[in-house]
């Protein structure tokens, strides 16, 4: 079947051809050495003058992608776009093609170039009459022939904007001309690097050791989340792309390591949403010797270093809340929250009276919920929601943390918190189980569980309990949804706008 082109790819197919006639290769090997960016020309160049005051100077090389041109007869004003930004060039026929053949600029810049192409410049800085800051260009060298136009904006005479590259799906997809045409999607990547940098740089300071963990796990553990399975040929077994890399940090505390902390890309065969997303990144830290009261005190100060370092203040604005990450957290108990809702206590019911809750508060509930979940699922309806600002919600029922040290005042209570903040979970955080006994006893609960339907319990583990016997100090971890985290530094309410290439469903044929 032959490719199907559209006129104006048609045209740039043909000016490819007629550029390798003209000798000219469309993508040439060489490299373009290039001595200014449009940020670093514009900065070096502020106190430019005329023309005739710079056009003996030291030349200027600068390369980018071709984003406009006005053709004036025998000369043209254009605007190439590189990673910092626009800058203007000015490019007159008889300098570019001194001699008698004027093809360069009469057959080349007018006809065969487009708006897309990658072009190389250099020249001297000057600025016009109307004071611009513009490149003087002596030489033009074509770097890569753009085979597709550019979603190109246009408003008209009433103000109306027409072509404007807005579909969600079509952005998300095609990330790659959504940074190229829409101001602002690129800094949004950049802060998020800086927001990387800044969380790093705090654990670094504490001391704690940068690690990685295995992607491919025998065992999905972790997590209570329902896996990817492959499978490897080699060894002939079953595969899991990890859902947590809890269990592994765990066992180099074990090892000995004091504090570790990893960047982890986790996966989660799972619904799809505004915040969530199957592959994504969660930060996790463990730390020896410590307890979940030392990591919210730590988590605070992270945080407001991290908000500082993305926004130059501890705030946010998201949607219509500025979010004050300066502020001592709100702290508040679980079951406390909900029974100020509801006005029982739900550590007094068992499942059948749970579910009666539930239906008098109009909570969806399934048969294959035992009370951890039960008690979670009214917490999500009727207590998350209002949770805009940063607040510990802590001290969950024993059934719904299999990973976490029981508390210390009440056995049917965790030592544990989530981070909350614009009405959903950023953090989970626990002092950790090191009775490997009893972590036998919660994963032979979970194993219960699965036989009663839930995908998402988690398995036994038996080398971790292993490693447990070989005794674990004292430890708090955390994980940090990073993804959720950046939404909220950016102002976005959607997962998918902070991942450079979100999953998306396939990509439907043209009709």
């Amino acid at each position: 079947m032959s490719e199907h082109l559209s006129d104006q790819e048609a045209a740039r197919r043909e000016a490819l051809y007629k550029l390798r006639e003209l000798g000219i290769e469309p993508y040439p090997a060489a490299a373009f050495l290039v001595t200014h960016t449009s940020a670093v020309f514009q900065k070096d160049f502020a106190d430019a003058g005329p023309v005739e005051e710079h056009q003996h100077a030291a030349d200027v090389v600068m390369a980018g992608r071709l984003m406009s041109v006005r053709i004036m007869g025998k000369a043209s004003f254009a605007v190439i776009r590189d990673h910092t930004g626009d800058q203007q060039v000015y490019i007159a026929r008889d300098e570019i093609c001194p001699g008698e053949d004027k093809t360069l600029y009469n057959e080349v810049f007018k006809k065969l170039l487009h708006l897309g192409d990658f072009i190389g410049v250099k020249g001297f800085a000057f600025r016009t009459r109307t004071g611009e800051l513009t490149l003087h260009v002596k030489e033009l060298t074509l770097l890569s022939k753009a085979l597709r136009p550019l979603p190109v904006v246009k408003t008209d005479e009433e103000g109306n904007v027409h072509d404007a590259f807005t579909d969600p799906e079509l952005r998300h997809r095609m990330r790659y001309v959504d940074l190229v045409v829409n101001a602002g999607v690129r800094e949004v990547f950049l802060k998020r690097t800086r927001i990387t940098n800044a969380m790093r740089k705090v654990m670094e300071h504490a001391g704690y050791a940068e690690v990685e963990t295995p992607v491919l796990q025998p065992i999905p553990g972790g997590a209570a989340a329902r896996p990817f399975i492959t499978h490897h040929n080699a060894l002939d077994i079953p595969l899991y792309l990890r859902i947590a890399n809890e269990l592994y940090l765990k066992r180099l505390i074990v090892g000995g390591f004091e504090g570790v902390f990893e960047f982890s890309r986790n996966f989660r065969n799972e619904g799809m949403d505004r915040t969530h997303n199957p592959e994504f990144t969660i930060m996790e830290l463990y730390v020896a010797y410590k307890d979940y009261s030392w990591m919210m005190s730590f988590i605070e100060g992270m945080l407001r270093d991290v908000a500082t370092a993305a926004n130059g203040a501890p705030t946010a604005t998201f949607k219509e809340h500025v979010i004050d990450f300066s502020r001592p957290f709100k702290r508040i108990t679980m079951c406390g929250s909900i029974q100020e809702k509801t006005g029982v206590d739900v550590l007094e019911m068992n499942e059948t009276m749970l579910r009666d809750l539930s239906k008098k508060h109009h909570v969806e509930v399934d048969k294959t919920m035992g009370k951890g979940k039960l008690i979670d699922e009214l917490f999500s309806a009727l207590v998350q929601p209002e949770l805009i600002q940063p607040t510990y919600v802590t001290d969950f029922p024993v059934e719904m943390s299999p990973l976490c040290k029981k508390h210390r005042d009440d056995p049917r209570l965790t030592e544990r918190f989530e981070l909350f903040m614009a009405g959903f979970e950023v953090a989970n955080a626990y002092s950790e189980l090191n009775d490997p006994l009893d972590q036998r006893e919660r994963f032979e609960e979970q194993l219960k569980l699965q036989e009663r339907g839930d995908d998402e319990a988690m398995f036994i583990d038996q080398d971790f309990l292993r490693a447990l016997e070989y005794g674990m100090p004292p430890t708090s971890g955390v994980g940090i949804g990073f993804d959720r985290l950046v939404m909220i530094l950016t102002n976005n309410p959607s997962i998918q706008e902070v991942l450079l290439f979100p999953q998306m469903r396939p990509e439907r044929p043209n009709s």
